[in-house]
């Protein structure tokens, strides 16, 4: 039963932004902020879905524009990672999205930028193509370096294009690790904790190119790294209310 509301609740949610959405993006097309806006309603239906976020390292994020990377999960995303975004950021992504019903066509005008990733020989241009904008537009973007959801696989390899990016544009790479969010069901009242946490930033002006590939496995060990800290902070966190709980009911 539980899970069927949230289900309505969520198709209740994605019609009104898909009406909504549509016209005011229409009024504003290609508004760098629109993702700002727009992941702010995706973070605010969170707590029906059973979710508590909280997020670290505030003081990390660097006063002007970046490239951030987060590993990607799952559809959670969407409810989880979206609290994480910045004003004027936005993210690249494959040009299918814009066929998903309801919230292609918000992605398109929302400003992201939408690259083909069946085609190999174009990966260059737009990577040239989101460091121009980086730099011309005052604009910051996300990236998700695994390039597929990890749905439970831990962190997946990273590949290169965001670091890429970040060096053209000589802007800092600031990782940001999302806990795990394999517990989290819809027929749960109480989905838990997560925690989201942007990491220091890791500079790249002065660095040329080939500096892409050691940024790549640095970025992935630290992530991982953080990553695990993370989830066992979280497990341990939610091991010790069961606890008091059971403490509590013994009482």
């Amino acid at each position: 039963m539980l899970a069927l509301l949230r289900l309505l609740l969520l198709a209740l949610f994605f019609l009104m932004l898909s009406v909504f959405g549509f016209l005011f993006c229409l009024l504003r097309p290609f508004d760098p902020n629109h993702v700002y806006r727009f992941s702010r309603l995706f973070a605010g239906m969170a707590p029906l879905m059973g979710i508590k976020i909280r997020i670290e390292g505030w003081e990390h994020l660097p006063k002007g524009n970046a490239v951030f990377i987060g590993n990607h999960q799952s559809t959670w995303d969407l409810f989880t990672a979206c609290k994480a975004v910045r004003p004027g950021t936005v993210t690249v992504g494959k040009k299918s999205l814009v066929w998903i019903p309801f919230f292609g066509h918000i992605y398109w005008l929302s400003g992201n930028i939408l690259i083909d990733r069946k085609n190999s020989a174009r990966a260059k241009g737009t990577i040239d193509l989101t460091a121009k904008r980086i730099r011309n537009e005052n604009l910051s973007v996300w990236l998700f370096p695994e390039g597929t959801r990890s749905y439970g696989r831990g962190l997946l390899p990273f590949k290169s294009g965001a670091f890429y990016t970040a060096l053209a544009a000589g802007v800092p790479i600031v990782p940001i690790c999302v806990s795990s969010l394999d517990n989290i069901r819809l027929n749960k009242w109480n989905n838990g904790e997560v925690l989201i946490r942007y990491l220091r930033p890791i500079e790249t002006q002065g660095l040329d190119r080939k500096a892409a590939r050691e940024l790549t496995e640095r970025c992935h060990q630290l992530m991982s790294d953080n990553l695990e800290q993370m989830n066992l902070l979280i497990q341990q966190k939610a091991e010790g209310k069961n606890q008091q709980g059971k403490q509590q009911k013994a009482e």
